[in-house]
């Protein structure tokens, strides 16, 4: 219960797009809410997008209108659709679920926007 794993990044070319996959091995309405984090070198960790059980959503700033959070509830998935990439959003994303006190990580996914 709680373990997350997140897949689908990769090198892209700004402009580019890139959806990545959070698969949860039991069902994601244990999490009161579930989103994507990002790191790059040298910072914090980041909320990028989340969503919270009943579906309502937030993204930060810097990725709003390009990147887009949802779910499959049938099976316990949930995805980052992001287009129009930027070399600033290069690093690693990680896939996040927050129940009660406590957030469960996946492992983590490279994201690299390059020419």
């Amino acid at each position: 219960q709680g373990q997350l794993v997140d897949s689908g990044g990769g090198l892209v070319q700004p402009g580019g797009s890139l959806r990545l996959t959070c698969a949860a091995s039991s069902s994601i309405f244990i999490f009161d809410a579930m989103g994507w984090y990002r790191q790059a070198p040298g910072n914090q960790r980041e909320l990028v997008a989340r969503m919270s059980r009943g579906g309502s959503t937030n993204y930060s700033d810097s990725v709003k209108g390009r990147f887009t959070i949802s779910r499959d509830n049938d099976k316990n998935t949930v995805f980052l659709q992001m287009n129009s990439l930027k070399p600033e959003d290069t690093a690693v994303y990680y896939c996040n679920g927050h129940r009660l006190w406590n957030d469960y990580w996946g492992q983590g996914t490279q994201v690299t926007v390059a020419s």
